[in-house]
């Protein structure tokens, strides 16, 4: 007789560290807003607040199962777990301006500190649309179309390396983009409307490449394949018009300079005006 109980999973205490870590994350950012409260600095907006928060959850629902595992061994499963950790995860901990409040929670000279280097050329390197696009999107192209996808999972370490790129590069673009909180020499909106359909191109044509099975360098079955091709064509599309939107929300178009139009001049004025004219021209003679 054969046992076709399902059988029972084990949940580690390795696999609820991701939990653990976004708890700490969430609990560390309500902390920043209760001393900037108590700072005496305007109350924290809630929308923030919620925006992070969400954020953090949906970096715990990537890591945490059923997704964990099934990224493991599906890899319709990784491209969904890539773009909750590197696109929509990102998006919202960006929207919730957690720098900002860092800022308003510290002391003035630390605060100061920070300020500093936010504005340093390092940072303003780093936060160049150009490298973040690059570190983004152009990582993609390296992972995907290199051996360096199926290098990186053969081991436990390399999927962590792999999901901290993803958040950093994707918290990067998204904060070189329409990030709240100040950034180094940010570039007007339209040129981050460039860079940004940049992305959304680059982000098209690996996927399609992908579908294709063009360069690429992942050994999974082509269902799965073209599945995972799929998830990143049309999630992405969607992660990125958010991000669209949370840039165009922040447009502010400068006012126009208008100049007070002349007032018409009336017929004695203008008669005035051109006896004097005449006056001068004679005595000029």
């Amino acid at each position: 007789m054969h046992d076709h109980s399902a059988p029972a999973h084990d949940v580690s205490w390795a696999a609820l560290l991701p939990a653990a870590g976004a708890l700490l994350l969430a609990a560390f950012y309500l902390l920043l807003v209760h001393r900037a409260a108590r700072a005496g600095r305007r109350p924290w907006p809630r929308r923030r607040t919620a925006s992070f928060l969400t954020g953090c959850a949906l970096l715990a629902a990537a890591l945490l199962p059923p997704l964990a595992p099934l990224a493991h061994e599906d890899f319709r499963g990784h491209m969904l777990q890539h773009l909750l950790i590197g696109m929509y995860a990102p998006l919202a901990l960006v929207l919730g301006a957690p720098v900002t409040v860092l800022l308003r929670a510290l002391p003035a000279r630390d605060a100061r500190t920070l300020t500093r280097l936010l504005r340093g050329r390092p940072m303003g390197l780093l936060a160049h649309p150009l490298t973040a696009l690059a570190l983004s999107n152009g990582s993609l192209a390296v992972l995907y179309f290199t051996p360096l996808y199926e290098t990186l999972t053969a081991h436990p370490a390399g999927h962590w390396l792999l999901h901290a790129h993803f958040l950093a590069a994707g918290c990067l673009f998204a904060w070189v983009i329409a990030g709240p909180d100040p950034a180094p020499a940010r570039p007007g909106v339209r040129t981050r409307l460039v860079v940004l359909g940049a992305a959304i191109a680059a982000h098209s044509v690996i996927s399609q490449l992908m579908y294709g099975g063009y360069f690429l360098h992942v050994h999974a079955p082509i269902a799965q394949i073209r599945g995972g091709a799929e998830i990143m064509y049309y999630g992405g599309d969607i992660a990125e018009l958010l991000l669209a939107a949370a840039l165009v929300a922040t447009w502010r178009p400068a006012p126009r300079r208008t100049t007070a139009p002349t007032p018409p001049m009336s017929a004695l004025s203008l008669v005035r005006r051109s006896s004097a004219t005449a006056a001068r021209s004679s005595a000029s003679r």
